[in-house]
């Protein structure tokens, strides 16, 4: 099923449905019929992207890092037929200057909290149905100051492959983005297009990524029912420069 095509009967979970990337899967998939679960810890950010949509959408303010948040997640989403978590709390710095509770909350955004997921939620999934979460290109380019996010990204990577063989035949994959210019570059003031640039130039793709790639790669994993187990790299290649 591509992109385009329609989805009316299906109903998705999307964990992180305010962030530029959630939002824009969202309203690719309700524009093709779709019915929405939007999630996230930011009421107001939900609200703003269901307004956006097509089709109609269910609203649960839900943080990925308060495991006990969860079984309250699987009670309001009811059956579903694909779940994606764009969940990520970054824990970045110096090795010196980490607090243990930021781990804690990288580790519960990436892989703890999928686990927990995964138990509480997958025997609400149709069949044919799957989830997907998101990686990224930090497990296979660690970079200093980044050692937190490598380390969360790359065992969420082994995660997706363990609960495949644990839940299966439910699907369970992962996405694993480059630098996207997102928005979340915008800080960056005058410095961005040049960063931008720089990142463009240093891998084999030769530009940065767009929401809509990452959306494309998210719907191949949804859509693929022979695709299971899997990290997509969408990085432009970057983690082979």
């Amino acid at each position: 099923m591509s992109i385009a095509q329609g989805r009316s009967g299906q109903r998705l979970v999307v964990i992180g449905a305010g962030s530029s990337i959630g939002r824009r899967l969202a309203m690719t998939a309700s524009s093709a019929g779709a019915e929405l679960v939007l999630a996230g810890p930011d009421l107001g950010k939900l609200k703003e992207t269901a307004g956006k949509l097509a089709g109609e959408s269910q609203l649960v303010r839900f943080d990925i890092t308060n495991h006990a948040s969860i079984p309250r997640l699987a009670e309001e989403a009811g059956a579903f037929d694909h779940l994606v978590s764009t969940a990520a709390v970054p824990a970045n710095g110096p090795l010196a200057d980490l607090d243990a509770a930021d781990v804690q909350r990288a580790f519960a955004a990436k892989v703890t909290g999928p686990l927990f997921l995964a138990k509480h939620l997958a025997g609400q999934v149709r069949d044919g149905g799957s989830f997907t979460f998101f990686s990224g290109v930090a497990a296979w380019r660690p970079a200093p100051e980044r050692t937190v996010m490598a380390t969360t990204n790359g065992a969420l990577a082994f995660l997706v492959r363990a609960l495949a063989v644990e839940v299966a035949p439910l699907r369970v994959n992962a996405v694993s983005p480059g630098i996207v210019d997102s928005g979340a570059w915008d800080k960056l003031g005058d410095g961005k297009q040049e960063f931008l640039r720089k990142i463009a130039d240093s891998n084999p793709a030769r530009r940065v990524g767009t929401p809509d790639d990452i959306v494309k790669a998210v719907l191949f994993a949804v859509d693929n029912p022979y695709v299971t187990g899997t990290v997509l790299h969408v990085d432009g290649g970057a983690r082979l420069a």
